[in-house]
């Protein structure tokens, strides 16, 4: 199976092929502007002593100066983060966000790590990283990571140059300079592409069944505002196992329980479903929302849906990709749906520089107009290239403006 970066770049070049796009700037494409690797090592509290892997990269700044995530995961490897920059810079073309993409994260599992440990080696990955500011590289939040995480990157980082400067890190508490509305963005960002994708489809949520994979704070979000609809979440799953029932699953109950349990294991009145078979039950919209490649060959056919949303970056494989376009499931790609956090960092960080906070309402107005505004620009992009995808029209309007920049800036 390729990576998660072979399939980013082939998407990228398919598009680049579809498109027209010049070959010196998908030349300049294949591979990130800048990788910053380094290893922490960490005394840990019971006495242990280990070293983590971590990474930064900066992909491409054409269009503005690097922004966003760092996830933590046992599992990281650079080619996930190298996808995952490229994903970024593609995610904030198609919104509109002035920014370059960049991603970093740490190899580690913080579900094994006490707080202080953990609180340790997020401030030594920002003294490694030796961030340079808003204007330059503004790190945010990604899985294993959020506020908390965040405001220890923001203190840390101004201990480092001595000033208060809340717009040198992106998705932390709104006390400290965040913006309002960040923690549930990109769910409900997921949620706007999913309704404007089912309302041109002709399918009606109120009666339509659903399946998300992956309960954490995109997936949580996300179920809420769906049922909300009428919309039936029939089976759900985290990193523990799955549920199901026919007859709907009571969200806010299970919110309550994941709370209390820290799973959606057990859940009382649904019966289990395995991880690996969650995207087989009967249903008419999928959101994977967890990790990448959970959409693979070796399922994609048992899939009943036939409206795939992206809540998690890269979660189909190219195989199952072309698998699924030849059973005609429309698929929202996850460069429109879930940009809706990167959305209301760029947001953050206009709050941050200007001082001036928005309200709730202003947040999400926003939100709602810039991510429907990325999907009808995908969706355009895909029928002026021939009828292609979602994805691809997505991939052909972003490499367009990152190609008419390139070419301003003398690039090629």
């Amino acid at each position: 199976m390729d990576s998660v970066f072979d399939v980013a770049i082939k998407n990228m070049n398919r598009a680049g092929e579809l498109g027209g796009i010049d070959s010196r700037v998908l030349e300049v494409l294949q591979e990130p502007k800048r990788i910053q690797q380094f290893r922490i090592p960490l005394k840990l509290s019971d006495g242990s002593f280990k070293v983590f892997p971590a990474y930064r990269v900066h992909y491409c700044d054409a269009l503005g100066p690097f922004r966003d995530g760092t996830r933590i995961r046992p599992d990281l490897t650079l080619d996930e983060v190298k996808a995952l920059g490229l994903f970024m810079t593609i995610k904030h073309c198609a919104a509109a966000i002035p920014a370059g993409g960049a991603k970093g994260g740490i190899q580690a599992d913080p579900s094994k790590l006490d707080k202080v440990d953990l609180e340790r080696l997020v401030r030594a990955f920002v003294r490694f990283l030796q961030p340079k500011g808003p204007w330059e590289d503004v790190p945010g939040a990604d899985i294993g990571t959020g506020e908390q995480a965040m405001a220890w990157m923001l203190d840390e980082y101004e201990q480092i140059t001595g000033r208060h400067c809340p717009a040198a890190i992106n998705d932390k508490p709104p006390i400290l300079g965040g913006s309002l509305g960040g923690e549930e963005a990109t769910g409900r960002g997921v949620f706007l592409t999913l309704a404007a994708a089912a309302k041109d489809m002709g399918m009606d949520l109120s009666s339509s069944r659903a399946v998300v994979q992956g309960f954490g704070q995109v997936g949580s979000h996300l179920a809420s505002l769906l049922s909300e609809t009428g919309c039936r979440i029939v089976a759900v799953s985290d990193v523990y196992g799955g549920i199901f029932n026919a007859d709907g699953i009571d969200i806010s109950a299970l919110k309550e329980q994941v709370r209390n349990t820290g799973s959606v294991k057990d859940f009382p009145g649904t019966e289990p479903v395995a991880n690996d078979r969650i995207f087989a039950v009967e249903c008419d919209i999928a959101v994977p929302a967890a990790v990448h490649d959970v959409i693979h060959t070796e399922n994609a056919g048992e899939i009943k849906a036939r409206l795939i949303v992206e809540g998690a970056n890269g979660p189909i494989t190219d195989g199952a990709d072309a698998i699924l376009n030849d059973k005609g499931v429309t698929i929202v790609p996850d460069v429109v749906a879930n940009s809706g956090g990167a959305t209301v960092c760029h947001f953050e960080r206009t709050q941050g520089l200007s001082d001036q906070y928005w309200d709730i309402e202003t947040v999400q107005a926003q939100l709602k107009k810039r991510i429907l505004d990325a999907y009808r620009f995908a969706a355009e992009a895909a029928k002026e290239a021939g009828n292609q995808s979602l994805r691809v029209g997505a991939w052909i309007y972003a490499l367009k403006k990152i190609e008419q920049a390139m070419k301003l800036r003398g690039w090629v």
